[in-house]
Parts: structure tokens; sequence; C-alpha cells
């Protein structure tokens, strides 16, 4: 008998993705939300939803003793933290722990393993696996990071260490620039991890990002469930995502599952994950970038290849100790994932919280979208501005393609901007239907001067503003009315 009840440690569209299949395996589902979410889809999908008092992530979906609170209240058994948020703390993992709860994920040890960055990298080259070319121990002073470009060459890319998700890190050409520019990433570093430490490797401008994931069991049995390519990019940031990857033959690719489960059985990895790697096509090479103790935003295109639900074996895994899997996963097709974000990609991607008038999200054959909104349903500034996102699958990348535009062509949202159109150009993109782009793609294509033309319109510098936010009340009834109406 698996686990009663389950709490989602999490909001938006992932949470309504765990929601889903806790339906699916007859699992009573727990939400939580803020007030800035009290009109979000997860709250009224779950059979059970608690509000946190607040609007910053900090009073809410960061409040560990506030989520604990709320899972002995709903006495459930298990925790599942989506990603983001606490999904890679450890300290919320222990805390769970504590009190005899499950959490649905890594252990503590694996989270503190994958958040020392620098300390991952030196592991990992000890087991004998490739990582980029760069420094082993934690750095600080601008002395000894100028020290440390030198020896490795230009450029360079400052990595905080106990970062993750893009932020802090910064592409170095002259140790001019790194005088310059190194204590203001140390100060955002310090802000968002508590930690000002950076490290330093080398930056391939033509490299692509490539990540395998995998699913570890108690009893050591690792599995991978092929690669994803995410190297459409934007300030580290991914946009687009694909599976397989357009730029492996079998033997590199065969290389690259063996050297994932190799790191992954190394360290005892349970539950699901992610290990990442550049990829240098004009060296042939792939090097171990990072872990990712969690599941990851683009999980569905693996599972549109795939056919395994990873959310299922993540529970499965927490609750048995082992997925349902064979040991041989076949990988059939091609999938792709369009990241639908809340931003103008004219105004140099300007949040655009808001109210949305219109939503028309598209759907037929291989065609699926993740995602929490609805018509009228206001986008709060609070969060990161995922929308939805929009997966794909056909039997070859060609026709995946064409599968992916018609369905962007279908996506109506109104009442806010979005950045479809700029999916369209990228999908339209010459380089990109070749295959040919790297994580430099959305910097050197021209595809946003593609937009810009189309549009008529010069491309602004970002403007911020403050604005005052004010939470509506929400009428229930309607809204679930009409909830029940979109389904």
């Amino acid at each position: 008998m698996l686990f009663k009840k389950v709490l989602i440690a999490n909001r938006g569209e992932i949470a309504v993705r765990v929601i889903r299949t806790l339906k699916e395996m007859s699992i009573r589902s727990v939400a939580i939300y803020s007030e800035a979410d009290s009109q979000s889809l997860h709250r009224f999908l779950a059979d059970e939803a608690y509000l946190l008092k607040g609007v910053e992530a900090k009073d809410t979906y960061l409040n560990i003793e506030a989520i604990i609170r709320v899972a002995k209240k709903c006495e459930a058994e298990a925790i599942h933290p989506g990603y983001g948020f606490l999904s890679q703390n450890p300290k919320f993992v222990k805390r769970v722990e504590e009190e005899d709860i499950v959490f649905i994920g890594p252990s503590a040890r694996i989270h503190e393993f994958a958040g020392d960055k620098v300390g991952a990298r030196k592991k990992v080259k000890e087991e004998g696996f490739p990582i980029v070319p760069g420094t082993l121990d934690p750095l600080s002073g601008v002395d000894e990071v100028v020290e440390a470009a030198e020896k490795i060459g230009y450029p360079v890319i400052l990595k905080p260490v106990f970062g993750g998700g893009g932020v802090g890190m910064k592409v170095f050409y002259s140790p001019e620039e790194i005088v310059e520019g190194i204590s203001q990433l140390q100060k955002l570093a310090k802000s968002a991890f508590g930690e000002s430490l950076v490290y330093v490797e080398r930056y391939f401008p033509e490299a692509r990002h490539i990540e395998v994931q995998i699913l570890g069991e108690r009893k050591g049995r690792v599995l991978h469930l092929f690669e994803r390519e995410c190297s459409v990019q934007r300030r580290f940031q991914k946009v687009i995502e694909e599976a397989p990857s357009p730029a492996l033959d079998e033997e590199t690719r065969e290389k690259l599952f063996e050297t994932a489960v190799g790191i992954a059985r190394s360290i005892g990895y349970v539950n699901a994950g992610t290990v990442e790697f550049i990829y240098v096509p004009s060296l042939k090479q792939f090097f171990f970038i990072e872990l990712n103790s969690r599941i990851q935003v683009e999980h569905p295109i693996t599972e549109m290849i795939t056919g395994v639900d990873i959310v299922r074996e993540q529970i499965n895994i927490a609750y048995y100790g082992t997925t349902s899997l064979p040991d041989e996963i076949t990988r059939r097709g091609h999938a792709f994932e369009a990241r639908i974000y809340a931003e103008d990609p004219l105004n140099n991607f300007a949040p655009s919280p808001g109210k949305i008038t219109q939503y028309l999200p598209p759907s037929g054959p291989g065609v699926r979208v993740d995602g929490y909104a609805y018509p009228g349903y206001e986008i709060p500034p609070f969060y990161d501005p995922l929308i939805a996102k929009l997966i794909v699958w056909d039997e070859n990348r060609d026709k995946a393609i064409k599968r992916m535009l018609r369905a962007l062509d279908e996506f109506v949202v109104k009442g806010i901007a979005t950045n479809i159109p700029l999916h369209k150009a990228v999908f339209k993109n010459s380089s990109f239907v070749k295959g040919d782009y790297n994580t430099r793609f959305l910097e050197k294509s021209g595809v946003l001067e593609v937009l810009k033309e189309e549009k008529g319109v010069d491309i602004p510098e970002p403007v911020i503003e403050k604005k005052e936010v004010k939470i509506k009340s929400v009428n229930v009834w309607k809204l679930s009315a009409r909830l029940n109406f979109l389904r």
C-alpha cells in the first residue's frame, strides 16, 4: 500500500503536475498556497489546500516551519518538493525526516554534495570522470580569481560555489573585466545563496548543454532515461529543450550514459536527478558541470520519448526503494519543450504580470501542455514568470519541429505579453532546424532581430519600476464552476 496522503511543497505548474500523478495513484494530494496564489489552479485541483500567509517566497514557499506545520496538521505521510524553492535544501530534508515524514527525493547528504559545486567537481574528478577545466577550491579574493583565470586561459566563467539556476554566473574575457565585475557578482551570490565564494571554469563559447536523466534505487541500481539538450538559453536560463540531442553520435551518447550512471553510483544517488554536461563539438568531448538533485523543469520531454512517468517513479522509490521499470528502457521519437513565460522579448524580456483575459492552450496528436493558468487568472509578480510548458512529440525531429510550430500558432494568451513569438522565431530559424546551435544561440542567431523587424519596433533598454500590488478577493464558487468547465 502506497502513501495515503502527500503534500506538495510548491506552487503553479509543477504542483499541478504532481497532483495529477498522485490522483492516478489514488493518493490524496495536499496543496499549500500563498495569498498571491489564492486563485492558482493547483489550490483547486488538490484534495486539500492550506493558506500560508504572505506573498513573498520567504514567508511562504521557503518557510520550512510553516510547511512542516501544515504537513503535520493534515497528517501527510510524505512531501514532494517539486523543483526550485526548497527542493534541494538539505535543512528542509532533515526537518521533514525529523518529523517522520518521507521526503520524495534524494537524501540531505546528496543535496549537500550537489549544492557544493566545487566539492562535487573534485569528487567526480577523483572518480576518473571528465570535468570542465577549472579550480577545485573555493575562491574569494579578486587576486586569486585573476591568478586562476590566467592559468586556465580566457574566456572563463565565474560561478557561485553554492549557487544554481544560472544565478550569479558571468563570463569574463580579461583580468580587467574580472577586477571590475567580481564585486557585484559576489554580492549577488551572497544575497541569493548566503555565501560569496566562487570558482572558475574555462568557458567554451561553442559548447552545448546536455544532461542525462537518472533514477537511482536504494539497493544501488541506477537507470538512465537518455539525454536532453538544453542549449537554447538566456542568461544561463533554459528556454527550449529537446530529446534526444541532435549533436551526439551513438558512440558519444553511450559514453555519456556510462559516465552519468557511473557518477550517480559513485555517490550512492537515490531518486530522480540529472547529471549535467557541456559538450564541445570541436573537441568531440563532454565534461561534467554539475548534478541537479531534483526533478527538472524539462522532465516532460523525457517522459514523451520513454513513456515513463518520472513523478510516479519518484514516489515508487520513496516508498518501495525501487522503480517499476526494467533494466532497459526504450526510446522512441523526438520531443521538444518550449517554456512559455509571462515576459516581453521585445522589451528586454521584462516580466509581464497581470490578468490573462484569454487563454486557449493547443491540443491534438503529440501535444502536451503542463500549466496552471486559465482565463481570468492573474499572474502574480512575486515568483518565476513561467505560465506553461508546451511539449510536443513526433516520430522524428523534423516532424516534431512542424508540430511545435502548429501548436505555437494555436496557443492563445491575451492580456499579458508572452515569449510565444520568440519560440516561433527559434523554431523557424535555419540553424536551429539543422540542429546547428549552442548555448550562445539566442545571443548570436539574430532571432530577436527577426522579431524586431516583424513588429517594426526597436528593442528598448529595460525599465524597472516598482508597482503596488493588491491581492484581490476571489469568489471561490464562481472560480470552481469555471474550472469545472475548463476540465
